[in-house]
């Protein structure tokens, strides 16, 4: 009975883990980055959110899902994303600046692969 019940346990988990549950796991850890280190682009377009535009790109403002849970988990329509132009590029490129409600700013050159908060 023991087995057959650590067989139930050990499956739910793993289908749960390939569906994204999280179960009860802490929330992701994120990097910090400085004002100052961010590119010139970046600050431009955090300048931009500062000061409510006008934002170059029409999907600039659109609600980021966080589906790769790799952001602090929040409700829905609480991250907002920006596009920071990347040089070089002809469309919106890897860059952008995630904002959230609270007033905190992230900063990804990944297309979403990896965050760093951006310090003040």
């Amino acid at each position: 009975m023991k087995n057959w019940l650590r067989f139930l346990i050990a499956l739910w988990l793993a289908i749960g883990s390939a569906y994204g549950f999280s179960f009860g796991h802490d929330q992701p850890t994120v990097d910090t980055v400085g004002w100052s280190e961010l590119p010139r682009e970046a600050r431009q377009t955090l300048t931009l959110i500062k000061t409510g535009g006008p934002f170059p790109y029409p999907r600039d403002g659109i609600v980021f899902g966080n589906f790769e849970k790799r952001l602090p988990l929040r409700q829905r329509g609480y991250y907002h994303e920006y596009t920071v132009k990347t040089p070089g590029r002809s469309d919106r490129g890897p860059r952008r600046i995630i904002t959230g409600r609270d007033d905190e700013h992230y900063y990804t050159d990944d297309h979403y692969r990896s965050f760093r908060r951006i310090r003040e």
